[in-house]
């Protein structure tokens, strides 16, 4: 691989890395603190993450937990995972927050995928709009004269071949999301 490449690789990859981590906050019917620690909070005159603010834990495989470390954004908590939509209810409990995942029916396991292949489309865009941002460096190499034109071709050539093997990458994602998601 060309070093241009290989040095380049690294932006397909932080497409595959916000994919997985966006992925991780699809429910799927087990409770797990990345459904909700990446949910902003407004706390302190800005906006924070839970996991900024909070311990997060499952109770068991139904029920989540979130402690406040200042009991005073409690109710900020609650709203912030309320308004973030993603189809679960939090109870304040004391000085805790308790969230009990519902059971999944078929037809939220439906617009879970459908949720998940937006997703993944979002991803697929971004992989293109990498390739396209390295064809035209590769095109700007050539015109002031770094590359001949045989390595513009070949370059081009790898670079189509790098965006195939990421895109084929997001499919492999999906498809075992996707049978996580359906899995009852």
């Amino acid at each position: 691989m060309h070093p241009f490449l290989t040095e380049k690789k690294s932006e397909f990859q932080g497409v595959i890395d916000h994919l997985k981590k966006g992925l991780t906050q699809l429910r799927t019917g087990q409770a797990s603190p990345s459904l909700v620690e990446d949910i902003p909070v407004s706390a302190y005159d800005s906006t924070m993450e839970i996991k900024g603010l909070a311990s997060i834990s499952t109770q068991d495989s139904k029920t989540l937990i979130i402690d406040p470390w200042d009991k005073g954004l409690l109710q900020a908590i609650e709203k912030a995972v309320r308004d973030a939509d993603i189809g679960i209810s939090p109870v304040a409990d004391g000085g805790i927050i308790r969230i009990m995942m519902p059971q999944m029916t078929e037809e939220n396991r439906v617009k879970l995928v459908k949720v998940m292949k937006e997703r993944l489309e979002e991803a697929r865009v971004g992989l293109r709009s990498v390739r396209e941002h390295l064809r035209d460096a590769v095109m700007k190499m050539e015109k002031e004269k770094d590359l001949s034109e045989d390595e513009k071709f070949k370059l081009l050539d790898e670079v189509d071949k790098l965006t195939k093997e990421f895109t084929t990458e997001v499919e492999n994602i999906g498809k075992k999301k996707e049978d996580e998601i359906m899995t009852i």
